[in-house]
Order: structure tokens, then sequence, then C-alpha cells
């Protein structure tokens, strides 16, 4: 068969479903190939905004989707949620299209080194030599996607060999349990938890997998001991258990940081490195630390643990439970002083209600925009943040019931995710409410997406917050020299936009008002956007706040 048919049969076996992008004439084989396929090609209107679709399907599933461009400005165009999604441990499959091998050695029209540009952002990246080679590269690349760490890989092909035949048949995907920790040293990390006084979790990326959060909230259930997690790790833990301690992110310090300072033991469960370097949590390199993740401790001066488990995370947290079991019933209730860490959770607990039932008019605290977003969306629902002041409200005060229900870009911190990322969404669980919320900056970073999804049809709101600038940088501009550059800029007429792309459309200036206009865009068929003006100067009183909380506790 000719071996762009090889290619997509190849990706059938292994049973990926969607693929986005941007086709060019480089790919045209491939496309063609696509026609007769099970996989469900979307057109989007750009690589970036493809690119970031891929990433939400695979941290949403576990299973890589495909982002798909052609040879020089469609690749260079995806790279940046390439990367997004590689940092943020996301499975993908990016492919891309190249120049003919004929013309490969010499300067030639739109003709670069993909596969060396994608190598820094990608856990593999090649290019197809011989058409025979589909089967094996096809069958390495999800695998390495999907393997712990999930990441992005990237496959080339050019558009001569995209032509050839072969005799190949794709190979049956095969796939195999992730090595367990050892028992020894699991009991070495037993032990040091059952002698602390004041333990506490840290979760991590790695948590939000179904099978170690539902280890995780047994351990936690038997022994009280406090998670607290990254951004990226909301709804390990449901956020009504008094052992949920709310995320730890925020550059400032914070009630969190305060629970840390205080432990005496701190496991890092499935923690990575690029969510919140340990530095802001261990100044001082004296803390013991108990790392648990797939693999081992990235090496750094401030994370040193003193024991590393190494291998699956939910066989490790089963061990554990294991062992907690059989102490508690010999021993009864376990010696921990969790006083501080439930009193400091009761006044977390209070600052994200501060504002419920703020009704201010012309601007909306941040604070009341979270809130409400929060008492709008289910259990199982999902919420997105785009990158700018707003995330950082989010990481603060949204909080979950469920893993991956909050989806936050935190290692790469790519602008422009929300609006192509609630797309996917929406297609992966068109029976959930779908909220994205994004900054009018980001929001405007991929506006053209907004076409895609009317052409999709999905179910989704895009909640915008509105400041004419971008007021993240002037947030840190501001603490660091009391005073902000330029950041200001010109905004549509959001409801003229949201008419012209098919979108309905609100503008809400009523904290009274916010819940029910949000659920007014949730009751309407197709996607919805809200706009609101923000309420930014609640930066600054954020961060002297989190100043006197650390001063004065």
């Amino acid at each position: 068969m000719k071996a762009s048919d090889l290619f997509v049969r190849c990706l059938e076996s292994e049973g990926v479903e969607y693929i986005f992008g941007v086709p060019g004439e480089e790919n045209a084989d491939f496309m063609m190939s696509l026609e007769d396929s099970s996989i469900r090609f979307v057109l989007t209107r750009h690589e970036q905004g493809a690119a970031f679709m891929a990433e939400v399907y695979g941290r949403l599933t576990g299973n890589p989707a495909g982002c798909l461009g052609t040879l020089g400005p469609g690749a260079t165009n995806l790279i940046t949620g390439v990367a997004d999604a590689n940092m943020d441990r996301a499975p993908m499959l990016v492919l891309t299209g190249q120049g003919a091998t004929s013309r490969l050695h010499k300067e030639s029209h739109q003709v670069m080194d993909v596969v060396a540009m994608f190598d820094p952002v990608t856990k593999w990246a090649a290019s197809v030599r011989h058409p025979d080679t589909i089967p094996e590269m096809v069958r390495k690349a999800v695998r390495v996607a999907r393997s712990e760490k999930p990441g992005a890989v990237h496959i080339e092909l050019a558009e001569d060999l995209a032509k050839l035949d072969s005799l190949e048949e794709p190979i049956a995907p095969l796939r195999f349990r992730r090595a367990v920790p050892d028992d020894k040293i699991t009991g070495a990390a037993f032990e040091l938890l059952r002698n602390a006084r004041r333990p506490v979790i840290v979760a991590g990326n790695g948590c939000i997998r179904r099978r170690a959060s539902t280890q995780l909230r047994a351990l936690c259930e038997a022994t009280g001991i406090g998670v607290i997690s990254t951004f990226m790790a909301k709804g390990a833990v449901d956020m009504d258990a008094d052992y949920c301690l709310h995320t730890v992110g925020l550059g400032s310090k914070d009630r969190t940081n305060l629970i840390i300072d205080q432990a005496d033991l701190v496991l890092t469960l499935g923690f990575d490195m690029v969510e919140y370097h340990p530095q802001l949590w261990n100044p001082g390199k004296d803390k013991i630390i108990v790392h648990a993740d797939f693999l081992p401790a990235e090496i750094d001066e401030h994370y040193h643990p003193q024991v590393e488990v190494v291998g699956d995370l939910a066989h490790f947290l089963w061990m554990l439970n294991e062992r907690f079991t059989a102490l508690i019933a010999d021993h009864g209730a376990l010696g921990y002083d969790f006083g501080r860490q439930r009193e400091l959770r009761a006044q977390m607990v209070a600052d994200i209600a501060e504002y419920a039932d703020d009704r201010a008019v012309g601007a909306i605290k941040p604070q009341k925009a979270v809130w409400d977003a929060r008492q709008v969306l289910g259990p199982d629902d999902i919420l997105l943040s785009d990158v700018g002041a707003h995330k950082m409200w989010i990481a603060r005060h949204y909080h979950c019931h469920e893993p991956n229900t909050c989806l936050i870009p935190n290692g790469f911190c790519s602008m422009g995710f929300a609006l192509p990322g609630a797309i996917a969404a929406a297609l992966v669980h068109p029976g959930k409410r779908v909220l994205g919320i994004a900054g009018d900056g980001g929001f405007l970073m991929n506006v053209q997406e907004m076409e895609t999804a009317s052409r999709l049809a999905v179910n989704l709101v895009m909640l915008v917050w509105e400041d004419g600038g971008y007021g993240l940088i002037a947030w840190k501009q501001d603490n660091e020299f009391d005073r902000h550059t330029d950041l200001s800029f010109g905004n549509p007429d959001w409801l003229q936009l949201a008419d012209s792309f098919g979108w309905h459309g609100h503008r809400c200036e009523d904290s009274s008002e916010l819940a029910r206009t949000l659920e007014a865009a949730f009751s309407e068929t197709g996607p919805s956007l809200v706009v609101i003006p923000i309420d930014y100067r609640e930066n600054a009183l954020l961060t002297r706040k989190l100043g006197e909380i650390t001063a004065t506790i």
C-alpha cells in the first residue's frame, strides 16, 4: 500500500481518534489517506490552536491525538503548543510534512531542519527515511508519548516518501505495566512518615491519574495527612475533604507555604519541578523530603530527598496504605499533630468565600468571578485557564472535586491556550459543561479559533476578563519597581465579535448578575462568549495581604 495509507492505518491501530491541524502541499497524500479513515480530522485556523487542542485531548484522555502542520511555517506555528504539551506532560503526536528528499541537501523553498527544531521540546523527534519503517516509528512514537512521563513526539514525512509503496503492516500495540517500587525503599518511606509529627503531602501532576488519586484519597482518609496541590494537581483530593489544603504555587508566601514551613516531613507525589521550584518552599535546604514518582528526582540543591521511591505512583500509595492499615489496626490512632494545618485550611476557605455575595457594579472582583464559576460548574465539569493575572486567581481560589477538571498551563505557561483547549474538551466530553477563562490579551492570541468552535457547533462558554492590558506583567512590574511600562491595548466590540463568528454574546458588569449570566450562556446551544470588566486593583491588595500573612502568622 502507499506509505501515507500505511501511516494512517498505523495510527488507526493505535486508537488515535483525532488529528487537529492545517494541511499543506507537502502532506497532501497523508490528507487524502485520512479521507477514508476512522480518524477525525479537525481543520483549525492556526497550527498553534491545533497543538493546544491535541494537548488538552491528551491531558483529558491519557492518549495522544495528532496535531498536523506542513513544512516550514506550518511546523514553526505548531511549536509553542507542542512545547506546552511536553512540559505539562500531555501525550501528543506531532505530524509534519517535508519537501522531497531530492531537495533537502540544498537551499530550497520552505525547507528547514524541522526535526532539529522539535528535538528540544519533544520526547522523541524523527524523520521517516524509508516507508517500510513507518509501522515501527508509529508504534514507538505512541509508546514514548504515553509512557511516564507522557509528552510530545514528532514524526516528519517527506512528500515523495508518502507516495512510495510498502508491503509492511501496522504493528499491533501491546501495553506493558509500569515497574512498581521496591518493597524495601517503600518501607523506608513508611518509617519516615509514621515517625513524623507534622507531615504534609505536596501532590504534583502525576497525582491526577485516576488510580493515583484513588489511592491518595484512601491514604489521607486513613491517616489524616494533608495534601497541598500544585496548580496541575487540583482535584487529586476532593476540595471538601478536611485534609485538602488547597494550592501552592504563587510566587509570594501564602497560607499553604506556612503549612510547609511548619512541616517536619514533606512527601512529594508526582511532583514536577517546573510546577513550583523547591527554592520557593525549601529555601533553607533543610526539609526532610520523601520523593515518590515515576522517575528519579531532578538534581537540585533545594530538592535533595532523603528517600526516593521510583515506580508506579498508584502502586506505591497502595503499598503505603497496606502498611498504615496494619499499623492502625495494631496500635490505633496515629500521633500526628494537624491542628495548625486545619486552622490554616479554615482561613483559606474564608479567603475564597470572602466576596461570594459581592454586589459591585462596573467592575467585578477576581474573587467573585472565580467563586461564581465554581458555583455554576458541577463536580465533573471542566474549567480551562489561560495564562495571565486571572490564572493566579484561579490557582488560588478555584478548587476541584475530581482530577482533570481544572486545566492550567504551568510548565511552559503559554498564553492562547484556553479557547482551543476548550474546543477539544467539548469534543472529548460533550455532556459536560466546559468553561474557558482568559484575559483579553490571551483570548485574542487565538481568537481565530472562534470560527472553529462555531463550525464544530461545540457547546462551551468562554469567560473573558477585560482589563485592556497585560495585567499579569503589570502586576509583577508594580511589585518590583512600583510602576509598570505601557502594557495597555484596545479591544474589539465583544458582542459584535461574537455575532460575527456565530457565537452567543453577553456582557456583564453587575457582580450580582454574573452567575445568572453564566447559567444563561450554558443553556444556549453552541459556543457562548461572556465578557466582564475585571477589577485588577485586587492584585496589589492580594500582594499586600500575602505579605501581612507572612509577617503575622
